[in-house]
């Protein structure tokens, strides 16, 4: 007899997020946001006792972003920081992402249907008419599920799994990068040649696209951290 066999329709278990993962989710917008900076050490019996759950849960939530590159845990005590890799360790992880992404824009203009890439460019119109209204990790959110689809689109199992182990590791970066407000029209620009290359099924042209997209990355990324210093400086100087 098969397993399937044994048990009912009504026997499905649903999916519902755990206490680690909501609390997985509350920090991770925390950390996109710079409430929690990067360096900052994560204290875990004043966060369990914030989020209102027991330490369990709570260092379930903090395993989930080191898997994503969010957290490390290091020292001798093992403690949790948020995660401050160099730009140099960025610009060669987002370089490996850009070839990723590049190879995904290229199969997709062969594999594809014609209902992948409509909604490909669906989500590129939300991002140009919702650009102002949505919070910026929503916005965020939308642009990350617009470069996924890309990759799922490619019809690659391969390539879907190596970008989810690089994309997890500059999750943040690429959050710093989409929100450099001075970068921001040049962004749209490229989503738009993105999808334009797309549904044109210019596999060259959408592959370039893509690299050229990673490597302004790392341009923005220096800009945000320069942007960011001034601010701070600014705040320092007495009235």
């Amino acid at each position: 007899m098969k397993v399937k066999e044994l048990f009912n329709k009504n026997d499905e278990l649903s999916r519902r997020p755990s206490l680690g993962e909501e609390a997985a989710d509350k920090l991770r917008d925390m950390i996109l946001t710079e409430k929690y900076p990067a360096g900052e050490q994560l204290p875990e019996t004043e966060l369990a006792d914030a989020l209102g759950i027991s330490r369990t849960p709570l260092r379930d939530a903090l395993r989930i972003l080191v898997s994503e590159g969010l957290v490390v845990h290091q020292g001798a005590r093992r403690t949790f920081y948020v995660a401050d890799p160099t730009i140099d360790e960025l610009a060669a992880d987002l370089s490996v992402i850009g070839a990723l992404e590049g190879l995904a824009g290229e199969q997709a203009c062969a594999n594809a249907s014609d209902e992948m890439l409509a909604e490909i460019q669906t989500l590129n119109t939300q991002m140009q008419t919702q650009k102002d209204t949505l919070a910026p990790v929503e916005l965020f959110t939308l642009d990350m599920t617009f470069h996924c689809k890309i990759v799922e689109a490619a019809g690659n199992p391969s390539l879907t799994e190596a970008h989810r182990q690089f994309n997890a590791r500059l999750w943040r970066a690429r959050f710093v990068s989409a929100k450099t407000r001075s970068r921001q029209h040049n962004q749209q620009n490229m989503h738009q040649r993105i999808v334009d290359a797309l549904m044109a099924r210019d596999a060259q042209g959408a592959s370039d696209a893509l690299r050229q997209h990673m490597n302004n990355a790392v341009d923005n990324i220096k800009l945000a951290l320069a942007e960011r210093n001034a601010t701070l400086a600014n705040q320092s100087k007495p009235n």
